[in-house]
């Protein structure tokens, strides 16, 4: 097994292992090639944390798994310059994925589909192998060996409720290497073997990473105090997220310049974004508003954009402007934010989430749902830039936006507010800080 290149300085190196069995679980709903992915792709927790490592004087190495590849490959990302190895799916895990008809599923029938006629006298193999399958989809010796590659000595794994951070945090005991477990919103588990390996793969781990005081509190209630936890949000790049000229963005999009406009960004995910919620609330501000414009600007797509499009044709979208598609390039997503006057946010379900704080960057005011990681990036509500609601509260989310809407001053004094919170608490450089300062002993 041989790698096309080696470390090149000194700095300490830390490598970051992503969520999910193999990456095109993630790229393929989004349209995006393997090839897309090295060459252009930014659209992740991984990169902030990269670029913010490498701020703060650390070399970060992205080590993901593929079912594209049959040897490890060892490219550059192009637009952060972070090496980045693709690690082969191991044989078992290729076998039982011949199977699946969705990876994840919390069930033998979600992840298997419907067992019928004789392959019901299978049923035990099929649970055994739904136990296994998100086990077996981590190559440790392959991992291991990209780890040496790079004198990795510290590793930062996204979601600690998952299995491939319990196989890293059995691997670094092995190899006496540090292992970290962040979160990035996953807070369950997909099989009962999670539930007895999982305690002691906290327990044995260095640290956990988490930005959200709930999530903390979860921790230390089902881990008890042996959990060691430190508190570091996910960081923003200033330099990408920023304000640009709202006239010109309005007119690419066409846009009434004298309207006024709400934005949501992000993965079309009607549960967990609550964007169900957020069109049935754009209802109920048409009737409240005084009068003049209004549009609500909708960018992105994921596994549910079919169902997107069947709420908006029942919810009549006559002035709602939907950007079917995943858009890679921060220019243009920074452009689309920038028509805002606005920005929503209605998820029921989050981590620590990154897309409000692009917005406030770019000098949005922000609505949002009480959602996990809201009340640390707005600790002052509006003197932090924004408006919290109650979570699924269809009525107190349509009051706010429709209030927000039509008070120009108090829109620009949030949205003054919100960048500074954004400058002074979650730029690379703050984060990278923390970040350097939690593993730059034990990288």
């Amino acid at each position: 097994m041989q790698y096309d290149g080696s470390p090149q300085d000194t700095a300490p190196a830390v490598a970051l292992v992503p969520w999910g069995n193999v990456l095109e679980d993630f790229l393929d709903p989004l349209g995006v090639s393997l090839e897309t992915f090295i060459d252009s792709f930014r659209g992740s927790w991984i990169f902030g944390y990269a670029t913010a490592l490498e701020r703060a004087g650390m070399r970060p190495v992205l080590l993901y798994t593929s079912r594209q590849v049959r040897a490890p490959r060892r490219v550059t990302h192009e637009p952060t310059g972070t090496v980045m190895h693709l690690l082969p799916a191991p044989f078992v895990y290729r076998l039982i994925a011949r199977r699946m008809v969705y990876p994840y599923g919390q069930t033998v029938t979600e992840m298997f589909g419907e067992i019928r006629g004789a392959r019901r006298l299978l049923l035990p193999f099929y649970a055994l192998a739904k136990e296994l399958a998100l086990y077996s989809a981590t190559p440790p010796i392959a991992l291991e060996r990209a780890l040496r590659s790079e004198q990795c000595r510290t590793l930062v794994c996204q979601e600690y409720e998952y299995p491939r951070f319990d196989v890293c945090v059995l691997l670094g005991r092995l190899t006496r290497r540090k292992v970290f477990g962040c979160f990035q919103g996953g807070n369950y588990r997909h099989g009962r073997l999670e539930g007895f390996v999982r305690p002691h793969a906290i327990h044995a781990s260095t640290g956990l990473i988490v930005g959200s005081e709930t999530e903390v509190e979860r921790i230390l209630a089902v881990y008890g105090s042996h959990a060691r936890v430190a508190r570091i949000p996910n960081p923003v790049d200033l330099d990408l997220w920023r304000r640009e000229d709202k006239g010109q963005a309005r007119d690419e999009l066409g846009l009434p310049r004298d309207a006024v406009v709400a934005v949501w960004h992000g993965r079309v995910a009607i549960d967990k974004k609550g964007l169900d919620l957020l069109l049935d609330a754009w209802v109920q501000v048409r009737a409240k508003r005084a009068g003049g414009e209004a549009r609500l600007l909708l960018i992105g797509t994921g596994d549910d954009a079919a169902k997107l499009g069947k709420l908006l044709r029942r919810a009549g979208s006559e002035d709602v402007l939907w950007i079917d598609r995943f858009l890679n390039d921060e220019a243009t997503v920074r452009r689309y934010l920038s028509a805002g006057d606005v920005y929503v946010f209605p998820s029921r379900y989050e981590g620590f989430p990154v897309a409000p704080l692009e917005a406030m960057a770019c000098g949005l005011p922000v609505v949002a749902t009480d959602v996990q990681g809201m009340r640390e990036i707005l600790p002052d509500g509006q003197g932090s830039g924004g408006l919290l609601v109650p979570r699924n509260d269809v009525p107190a989310l349509a009051a706010e936006l429709a209030a927000l809407l039509d008070d120009r001053p108090l829109r620009e004094r949030l949205g003054r507010a919100a960048r500074y919170r954004v400058e002074s608490a979650f730029s690379l450089e703050a984060t990278g800080k923390q970040l350097r300062s939690l593993l730059g002993t034990a990288a």
